[in-house]
């Protein structure tokens, strides 16, 4: 009789794919991914998720922050008053869930999935489930997510396309073929998109941005760049780690190249971007600030920010990467330095490795292009 009970929940989860986490299941998770201390992938393989689910759950859940601290937190308050008066009958049912999941705490999915007792006189499996953390399909079977051979892939990509940014989705097919990957081209496509690169050939404007989205001209064809905060410019990259990725902005100033802030992120949203820009603007603020026609940065939040502080706006043109050529120069420069070379573990090991590596990049490594001074020394005129 359990046994079928278990697959009709099981055969009702695949039917009812957005009713299968509690709202408290997907805040816990939301609330993992803004705390940006691990990749979406180790999210979502230890909350038992698919990572789409983990990067949607985050930003609906930074889109809804606002609402928190508006005039309507005040209803909420009270609707929070009535909840909690309701939950105060059900003391007997959380005692017995408590009981139950104090011993059951920091696990891995699969001691969650070994955990849950099907049998149980008073809680279901679903319940079980959302105590524990776990997707409730989970405990019937793995998602797939971003397995190991696809971030090795991608690794390869990265590494690829750093050396050769040139490389379209046919070109890096043929490439990881010639080095013994049996992949095609769609994958390949998917893989490129899911980090954020594309060949920099001119072609058609094959996709399109936001409607609302404002696209500016590009502004420094034929401009002589020659003092610091002129022009600063910001550009995001992808960033291998040994279990997942994350994406990695930066605000650089032309004329000295010195990198004024930086920030990563496990999602490549605009929340990120917008940090890293309030960060810069702490230090200075630019006459001209360049990015691409990225959604990050041609949306409202951006730009709205850089027009009240009397910035004005720079884009490139469309699959033109060389009209922010010193920030692809920082990539590639980072990534060969540092990155690839300490194939950092962990996000927080990322964190403070960068932190490192950006204090040195400013402040002791010289460029030939600057007579052999550090960015540090020529963005705040030092000798």
């Amino acid at each position: 009789m359990e046994n079928s009970v278990v697959k009709v929940e099981a055969e009702q989860s695949m039917k009812t794919t957005r009713n299968r986490y509690s709202a408290e299941f997907k805040a816990r998770v939301a609330l993992e991914a803004i705390r940006e201390q691990k990749t979406i992938n180790e999210i979502a393989s230890h909350y038992g998720v698919h990572p789409n689910q983990v990067t949607a759950w985050k930003k609906q859940a930074v889109g809804a922050m606002p609402e928190v601290f508006s005039e309507r937190s005040a209803r909420a308050r009270e609707q929070g008053e009535a909840l909690k008066a309701a939950l105060y009958q059900q003391i007997g049912q959380l005692k017995v869930e408590l009981d139950w999941l104090k011993k059951k705490l920091d696990l891995s999915v699969e001691e969650k999935r070994a955990e849950i007792d099907p049998g149980h006189p008073e809680l279901s499996i679903s319940r079980q489930c959302e105590l524990l953390g776990l997707g409730r399909s989970s405990y019937y079977d793995r998602p797939d997510g971003e397995g190991q051979e696809n971030l090795r892939i991608m690794r390869l990509i990265d590494e690829q396309y750093t050396r050769a940014p040139f490389y379209g989705s046919r070109r890096m097919t043929a490439w990881l073929r010639g080095c013994g990957y049996p992949v095609n081209r769609k994958r390949v496509q998917r893989l490129m998109r899911v980090m954020g690169i594309e060949a920099i050939y001119p072609k058609r404007r094959l996709s399109q941005g936001a409607a609302d989205h404002r696209i500016y001209p590009y502004l420094l064809k034929g401009v002589t760049i020659g003092r610091p905060d002129h022009v600063w410019s910001t550009d995001i990259t992808y960033v291998p780690l040994r279990h997942g990725y994350v994406y990695l902005t930066a605000i650089l100033d032309w004329y000295s190249r010195y990198v004024i802030s930086w920030q990563i992120s496990n999602t490549m949203d605009t929340s990120f971007c917008l940090e890293a820009l309030e960060r810069a603007m702490e230090v200075s603020r630019p006459e001209i600030f360049n990015s691409d026609q990225g959604s990050q940065f041609t949306s409202r939040e951006f730009t709205s920010r850089l027009e009240a502080a009397g910035v004005r706006i720079s884009m490139d043109g469309r699959g033109r990467v060389f009209d922010n050529i010193f920030v692809e120069r920082l990539w590639r420069t980072v990534k060969y330095e540092d990155i690839y070379l300490k194939e950092y573990p962990t996000v927080p090991a990322l964190t403070d490795g960068l932190r490192e590596y950006f204090d040195f990049y400013n402040r002791e490594r010289r460029h030939q292009a600057l007579e052999y001074r550090t960015p540090a020394d020529v963005y705040y005129g030092e000798a």
